[in-house]
């Protein structure tokens, strides 16, 4: 059975699961009529690195995309709906192996006004060493993004997706196997599009995998940021942590749902996630929901836990005695929340660049909050 009609065969999920129960599937189709599959244009893709037009010798962007296997296996309606949708715009970014660069990759991806849809395939060969940016900028109403990769044995790899979208809706849906010895540092920066969808699965199908998954989420207005991570442990001496801040205002609401699953044979095995949510409005909302699934009984340890406050009146005082006016002192306070996270996401140059960002989105943030 072809993508297409394996989704349609599967009708409305049910929303009793994590997956769905805070953005049900009708509200973020791109028509709402879920019995609809439409075609989309592909986005614009430009790859460079920081400081250069183009891309280094090793890294290339080049048209098709497969589903290798040994991936973690997401929701099987997404990942039906976005294989079906986006037939015609299929890219796999390959980066050879041995590959090394001082500089940063960046992966941009201009949406453009009108909906547009990207199935994204990652080829990482053994030993590499890279640091990935991939940016979503423009003004489409809705853009549906499928990522599957693979993460050579050996390669040491930041993977960092950030969504700078104006409005409308995004759909991404990532599939990431990470191999033998391998180490990767997923990051998430979320402060475009009005509404967010974000399924994120990680299989660490190999002896001595290593993974980081780091968020930092910002909300305004009646922005509403839902993304669902799961990681799954199915090899002996794997290590995970999934860190996941939001700074929430105005009316949005940002929802968290973490998944650690450690499977029977998994020895050695150490994970752990923490959910951290500001509150900057008396209105914003955030639900963080941690869920731990241990089948082997000779783990490092396993562990989760949550938390939501407001900023410290205490430290907001201290640096208003210290000569910042109010405005500024709040800025200061949700810039060190969220770089707790950011500046785990690679090298101090991308932490910089980074930064930048963060910093003036940040301004569009206290605007209207």
């Amino acid at each position: 059975m072809d993508a297409a009609s394996e989704y349609l065969s599967l009708g409305e999920p049910d929303r009793s699961s994590n997956l769905w129960r805070y953005t049900p599937w009708r509200r973020v189709h791109p028509t709402g009529k879920i019995d609809e599959i439409p075609r989309f244009e592909g986005p614009i893709l430009k790859l460079m690195s920081i400081g250069s037009e183009g891309p280094p010798e090793g890294v290339r962007l080049v048209k098709g995309a497969t589903l290798p296997s040994g991936l973690p296996q997401n929701d099987v309606l997404t990942r039906n709906f976005l294989i079906a949708a986006s037939s015609e715009s299929e890219y796999t970014l390959e980066v050879d192996s041995g590959f090394s660069s001082e500089n940063p990759v960046i992966l941009e991806i201009d949406v453009g006004e009108n909906p547009s849809v990207l199935h994204l395939g990652i080829e990482v060969g053994g030993r590499a060493n890279i640091e990935l940016v991939t940016r979503i900028v423009g003004r489409s109403e809705w853009f549906g993004f499928m990522r599957s990769g693979v993460i050579g044995n050996g390669s040491i790899m930041s993977d960092i997706v950030i969504n700078q979208a104006k409005r409308g809706t995004v759909l991404r849906s990532d599939s990431i196997s990470v191999g033998r010895d391998a180490h990767l540092r997923a990051g998430t920066i979320s402060s475009g599009s009005e509404k967010t969808k974000a399924d994120l699965r990680f299989r660490m199908g190999e002896k001595g995998g290593n993974l980081r998954v780091l968020g930092s989420v910002m909300s305004a207005e009646k922005m509403h940021l839902d993304h669902h991570i799961e990681i799954h442990h199915e090899a002996p001496e794997t290590f995970s942590r999934l860190s996941w801040h939001s700074a929430c205002g105005g009316d949005s609401r940002t929802i968290g749902t973490g998944m650690l699953r450690v499977a029977e044979g998994s020895r050695g095995a150490d994970a752990a996630q923490i959910f951290h949510n500001l509150l900057l409005s008396p209105n914003a909302e955030a639900d963080s929901i941690p869920e731990l699934e241990v089948m082997e009984n000779q783990v490092v340890g396993c562990g989760h836990g949550t938390a939501n406050g407001p900023i410290d009146e205490n430290q907001l005082f201290y640096l208003e005695s210290r000569g910042y006016d109010s405005s500024d002192a709040k800025r200061a306070l949700i810039a060190a929340f969220l770089n707790s996270t950011l500046s785990e996401m690679g090298s101090e140059s991308l932490h910089n660049w980074l930064v930048e960002i963060l910093t003036e989105e940040l301004e569009g943030l206290y605007r209207q909050t």
